[in-house]
């Protein structure tokens, strides 16, 4: 039996390899799962699939888990929409609750937590305060942190409603304004696609775009396996015509191609012509992106602490972030 996130991988792309697993090796499947929020979706992928019973009651709750889930975020997806559809600008919806909205592959099993939108970086002011007065409040008080989400982030501070208790990131470009690449979002925005309810999300290859920078460029790989489940639905659905002149645009070229690569390994997702799994440290990525036990708990450590710093090293420049690093310490040690 696979001992890492391989095994929930080959679960996803091949529903029907279950069929060799113990009780052992089912435990270990579901765990994975779960701890990878991807149970609704292997619970989706396996409708059909002779499985044990108590499997079948996990898989089970796991989709009326997700389709309560789903209610609320259409609910939150409305709520923003009747706050914020007066002002004649558009509004995207990125991540979960855009694939929802639309109605896509990649929505299906998705578990969605914050509502995260894009907007035109000169309307930020409008936007916020509009959902000042629709209930929203600051998550972060702090004024160092407000400062600093302001000046380099690429979203305002978190905002939470204070009644129903639910988050919303209002984004302006889809990474921070210290990373590398530089994605162009003013065509974020303009190439984006509207829905009936007035609101808009991003073109499949803006998707696959947002969900690699966000791996990529701006994390540690948290969350890895679900974010390449995404890409590989959308790819799925949409094909890959003109995603390399897309990512390209958005300066995001090596990021979308070692997604698709990855995706590729783990859930042989179709290539571009020519984006062969060819980068020697695609394995390195892959060790990290299934680094659980048959417990769920993750594995590896030294290898995702080098992720972990990797992912503040391409965030900020070195200075920057040592005195980011250094007053945050204080904070919290004072």
């Amino acid at each position: 039996m696979v001992a890492d996130g391989m095994l929930l991988a080959r679960a996803l792309a091949d529903p029907s390899s279950v069929a060799t697993l113990d009780g052992a090796g089912w435990q270990a499947l579901l765990t994975m799962a779960r701890a990878e929020l991807l149970s609704a979706s292997l619970a989706h992928r396996l409708d059909g699939i002779p499985k044990p019973e108590s499997a079948q009651r996990f898989l089970d709750d796991a989709k009326a888990s997700c389709a309560q889930g789903r209610i609320v975020a259409l609910w939150e997806v409305e709520m923003a929409r009747r706050a914020l559809g007066d002002l004649g600008m558009p509004i995207v919806l990125l991540k979960g609750s855009a694939f929802i909205a639309a109605g896509l592959a990649a929505g299906r099993g998705r578990f969605v937590g914050d509502l995260d939108i894009l907007v035109p970086r000169a309307e930020l002011d409008r936007v916020e305060r509009a959902l000042l007065g629709a209930g929203w409040e600051w998550v972060k008080p702090d004024p160092y942190d407000d400062a600093y989400y302001r000046r380099w982030m690429h979203e305002l501070p978190p905002l939470i409603h204070r009644d129903r208790d639910r988050m919303i990131d209002v984004h302006h470009t889809i990474l921070p304004l210290t990373a590398r690449p530089m994605p162009d979002a003013d065509a974020l925005v303009a190439d984006s696609m509207k829905l009936e309810n007035g609101l808009r999300v991003l073109n499949a290859n803006d998707m696959i775009c947002h969900a690699a920078a966000h791996l990529f460029a701006d994390g540690d790989l948290s969350g890895g396996m679900r974010n390449l489940w995404d890409i590989h639905c959308l790819a799925d659905d949409f094909g890959v015509t003109g995603l390399a002149e897309r990512a390209r645009r958005h300066g995001l070229t090596s990021a979308v191609r070692r997604a698709l690569r990855l995706c590729h390994a783990l859930y042989d997702t179709q290539l571009p012509d020519g984006w062969v799994r060819s980068a020697s440290d695609d394995d390195l990525y892959l060790r990290r992106l299934t680094a659980r036990d048959g417990w769920g708990r993750q594995t590896r450590p030294i290898t995702r602490l080098g992720f972990y710093v990797r992912s503040h090293w391409l965030r900020m420049p070195p200075l920057m972030l040592a005195r980011h690093l250094w007053t945050k310490w204080r904070k919290q040690a004072g």
